[in-house]
């Protein structure tokens, strides 16, 4: 019995039955050799294996290539993978035999494809071959062909030699024959060139431009011809034969020019003659591209560059008609004229180039293009040589607005019919951002030097207004005034608001030269009030109405100073510069110190009757300080609050300076307990009526300095002098700018302090120095105290 065993994957059989299978197999080798059946069936694996032991054994083999060998292992792996899982069960060796036949066919259908392409490709091979074999006999053949012609053309060179002699006969014969050909032609050059002329005399430019380029290609030809032959000589007589084509072209030249020159009148008259031009140029600039592609042989006079020249003339057409003429008046209003004129007739050639010569010249000349850059370069280079002239400020403000606004505006390069084939916007701008600001300067400085004249002429006007019969105006509420602040911050608004029609930048410079110029002014008008003092103190009959005068600049300086915020471009940022804020104060305070010297001068008389006897005893002294005081503050009403608050508490102050001042002194000194009282009670009553004055005036009591007098009284009552101590450094806490004199000078008024309390309170003094407080304002630092008289002098003789 034949026992076939047929071994699974490794992967599906365990090593058990891996063992199981190999002992089967060995028993079924033993039991086919015993009853000499056929061998066992094996595995693929296992019988190609041993076909390959039995072909090794059989033949030897040469060594076999990597490739072939990897190839082989792959094939037997595969073989033994598909017999593996084919008859893994038992009952699949059923079908051995019908698997072994499909496959025998299989190998004899493999096997009759490969004889068979074998079989082709020995057959193309030998195709191969026989061409090959056809092919070095042709080679064999020619080659003994070339040596017979070599040996040939060896026997026939001194044939040669007469052939050469022929081929230079024929070639001078076909050179004689081309200039045979070409005399007719050279014979008419002359009679060409007048009938040209006539042509050209007859403004026939076309027809005579072909005569000029058929002459030209004439002699262009006989010159190519002379150059390729390296006869440079004889091209010298050609030249001097075609001489007459230089002035045929001149000429040419000159009317094209000439017609160009006049093409703006030509498009609008009668175009036909300006299209011929362009047809002319047009053909020799197709003349001039031909040659210089060509680049062999370049013609004398090549390339003409008519297109070029072309554009050359029509733009100093324009620039000539419009920006050569004479000089531009300045002056007036002949500036605004020829700007006019220069605005009506670009617009108008602009109009005729767009609508009429863009359609008698070719696309790619942008004939509207050129024109327009050269409108713009030009009106750039014109307002250039306007500008380096010396314009006042309304040539230069017409120029600005011209340049910046009306150029661009629907009335010149942005009107309906230029729109929107011109567009000066990529040209740049018609002023340069550096010239712009140049030219702002510029009228800048005009404009300063006209405020300034202006403001000097007010100033000058105004000064003469304070010597008049007359009082200041007054408004409706009854406060001196003048025109002053109307008229110059109208000037200066109006100077501000036509720069701003111009753009902000000149706005700014202007708004800051009007600042400038207002701060100047103020420094003018406090001479003046100045000048205007020292003459009233020469004679204060003069002028009549100097207080008056005096209110009513007080009131112009506080309208300038709430109208100068109105001055600002900007609303949202109306803040009064520092320095312009410190001249206002300035003038403010120069007119209050002269309405104060004014009340000086009254005062004066009655200070230098206090401390005295008779002052002690009535109070008619105070009164009639009083009584002045009521007449200045009368006057001072009609100035607004916040001078009159101001001028009220510099009154207060000077009243109480002066008061303090006469105590002073040193005129008299308590000669008893009961003048000391009497002094008590006269200083009370006059600080009294002096602060019940000031406060019905409508000045507050802790405005007022007269609080000092009230501590001086203080010092003065007290009636033990031990304690005077206490209360001068209760003083000199209150009023710390209190000095030893002044101390000195109030202990000397009592009467009774004796050298050691003296001592000893200047010495207190001196153990409490004090240091004044920034929102202090000083009362006794203003007045100074009469240096002490020499012990060793006697009063009214010398020094002994």
């Amino acid at each position: 019995m034949c026992v076939v065993c047929v071994c699974p994957p490794p992967l599906l059989c365990p090593p058990q039955h891996n063992e199981a299978v190999r002992s089967a197999a060995a028993g079924a080798e033993e039991t086919a050799a015993g009853c000499r059946l056929p061998p066992p069936a094996l595995s693929c694996s296992q019988t190609m294996g041993m076909a390959a032991e039995e072909e090794h054994a059989a033949s030897p083999r040469e060594e076999e290539w990597p490739e072939a060998e990897k190839a082989e292992k792959l094939a037997r792996g595969a073989a033994l993978k598909w017999a593996s899982g084919v008859f893994y069960r038992p009952e699949k060796l059923e079908g051995l035999g019908q698997y072994r036949s499909r496959e025998t066919q299989r190998n004899s259908s493999i096997q009759s494809r490969l004889k068979s392409t074998v079989q082709s490709y020995l057959e193309g091979v030998s195709v191969g071959l026989e061409q090959l074999r056809s092919a070095v006999q042709e080679v064999q053949s020619v080659c003994q062909e070339m040596g017979a012609a070599r040996w040939a053309l060896l026997d026939s060179q001194d044939q040669l030699q007469g052939l050469q002699q022929m081929r230079v006969l024929m070639a001078e014969h076909v050179q004689l024959a081309s200039v045979v050909q070409v005399l007719p032609q050279l014979f008419s050059v002359q009679e060409v060139f007048s009938h040209t002329l006539q042509l050209l005399r007859g403004q026939q430019l076309l027809e005579a431009h072909v005569e000029l380029m058929m002459v030209e290609q004439l002699r262009d030809d006989i010159l190519s011809q002379l150059h390729l032959r390296g006869l440079s000589s004889a091209q010298t007589t050609v030249l001097s034969y075609f001489s007459g084509l230089q002035e045929i072209n001149e000429s040419l030249a000159k009317q094209l020019w000439d017609i160009t020159g006049s093409s703006l009148q030509l498009v609008r008259e009668d175009p036909v003659l300006f299209v011929t031009a362009v047809r002319i140029i047009e053909r020799e600039e197709k003349i001039d591209d031909t040659l210089l592609l060509e680049a062999t042989f370049l013609p004398p006079g090549r390339p003409k560059g008519w297109r070029q020249k072309f554009y050359h003339i029509l733009q100093e057409t324009i620039t000539g008609s419009l920006f050569r003429a004479a000089r531009v008046k300045t002056e007036g209003s002949g500036l605004a004229r020829h700007l006019a004129a220069l605005q009506k007739d670009i617009v108008s050639e602009l109009r005729v180039v767009k609508d009429l010569m863009v359609q008698c010249v070719p696309a790619h000349y942008n004939i509207l293009s050129l024109c327009t850059a050269t409108y713009h370069q030009a009106l750039t280079s014109h307002l250039q040589d306007i500008l380096r002239e010396n314009l006042d400020k309304q040539a230069l403000f017409l120029l600005l607005e011209w340049a910046l606004h009306v150029y661009h505006s629907p009335e010149m390069m942005g009107h309906p019919d230029l729109l929107p084939e011109v567009d000066v916007s990529d040209l740049g701008p018609l002023m340069s951002p550096e010239l712009v600001d140049q030219t702002e300067r510029k009228y800048v400085v005009k404009v300063k030097a006209s405020v300034l004249e202006w403001m000097q002429r007010t100033l000058e006007v105004e000064f003469k207004e304070w010597f008049r019969e007359e009082e200041p105006e007054m408004d409706h509420q009854g406060f001196f005034q003048s025109a002053l602040p109307v008229i110059i911050m109208q000037m200066l608004n109006e100077n501000i608001q036509v720069a701003s029609l111009i753009n902000d930048s000149l706005q700014q410079k202007v708004y800051n030269m009007a600042l400038e110029e207002l701060e100047a002014f103020l420094g003018r008008l406090r001479e003046a009030l100045v000048h205007c003092g020292k003459e009233h103190q020469k004679d204060r009959a003069v002028p009549k109405h100097y207080i008056s005068y005096l209110l009513a600049m007080l009131n112009n300086n506080l309208a300038l100073s709430s109208s100068v915020s109105s001055l600002h471009p900007d609303t949202a940022c109306r803040e009064v510069p520092v320095s312009l804020q410190a001249a206002l104060d300035r003038t403010q305070k120069k007119a209050c110190q002269l309405l104060l010297e004014e009340m000086l001068l009254d005062l004066q008389p009655l200070c230098l009757q206090l401390p005295s006897r008779k002052w002690l005893s009535s109070s008619q002294l105070v009164t009639s300080i009083c009584e002045v005081i009521d007449k200045y503050a009368k006057d001072f009403s009609r100035v607004r609050k916040p001078i009159f608050t101001v001028l009220l508490a510099e009154s207060e102050l000077l009243v109480s300076s002066q008061y303090l001042r006469a105590l002073m002194q040193k005129k008299m000194v308590c000669r008893s307990k009961e003048e000391r009282a009497q002094l008590c009670d006269r200083l009370l009553q006059d600080a009294t009526q002096l602060r019940e004055l000031f406060s019905g005036l409508g000045l507050e009591r802790q405005q007022q300095s007269l609080e000092a007098v009230f501590a001086l009284r203080e010092l003065i009552c007290l009636k033990d002098p031990a304690l005077l101590s206490l209360e001068v450094l209760g003083f000199i806490t209150k009023y710390p700018d209190v000095s030893d004199e002044h101390i000195s000078t109030l202990l000397d008024l009592r009467g009774d302090v004796s050298r050691d309390v003296r001592h000893m309170v200047l010495e207190m003094m001196e153990q409490n120095p004090q240091v004044l407080p920034e929102s202090y304002q000083p009362i006794f630092s203003t007045i100074l105290v009469p240096a002490p008289e020499l012990p060793f002098c006697l009063r009214k003789g010398k020094c002994t």
